[in-house]
């Protein structure tokens, strides 16, 4: 069994419960290689800045390394955020809907009934194939309402994809 397979804790927020933890719930968690690659996008968009103000701080002002700083600071606190919160998203199959939860401050609970799914779409770019994750978005009538399940192994994407597929035929053919 590995890390991924193991069932989210009920909550992982400070203990609380209420609307995003629905009673007998199993939640699944996603890939902890999803830290790995929120991490690697966040390195670049604010390591290069940060290394460009050190540059110019250097050559030109030293007054720019209050920028560097600054942006500094806010990798540090996204490199301290971003595992927890990764740890907090889940996703549960029910018999007539899919659960997908997030978040640490502001938290959501996406309920989407197999039936009012239009399709199930897959998608890993470079860094997700190279890493061995997927992602897979859930498309319903309703815009807004798009789901998606990021950084999960490609063999539980597909599983997914292919299940949540057959369950929302099922409930599209009973009506």
């Amino acid at each position: 069994m590995t890390s991924f397979d193991l069932p989210v804790d009920p909550d992982p927020v400070e203990g609380i419960t209420g609307p995003f933890d629905p009673p007998g719930i199993a939640w699944d968690r996603v890939s902890p290689r999803l830290t790995t690659a929120r991490l690697v996008v966040l390195g670049l968009t604010l390591g290069l800045p940060i290394l460009a103000c050190a540059a110019v701080a250097v050559l030109v002002t030293p007054w720019v390394w209050l920028a560097a700083g600054f942006l500094a600071a806010i990798l540090l606190w996204a490199v301290l955020l971003v595992p927890r919160q990764v740890r907090a998203i889940g996703y549960a199959e029910r018999d007539d809907d899919l659960l997908i939860r997030k978040g640490i401050l502001f938290r959501q609970l996406v309920v989407v009934p197999y039936g009012r799914m239009q399709f199930v779409d897959v998608q890993a770019g470079p860094l997700d194939r190279k890493l061995g994750i997927a992602k897979v978005q859930l498309h319903t009538a309703a815009a807004s309402t798009d789901a998606v399940i990021p950084g999960l192994p490609p063999v539980e994407a597909e599983r997914l994809r292919d299940r949540l597929t057959a369950r929302g035929e099922a409930k599209l053919a009973g009506l």
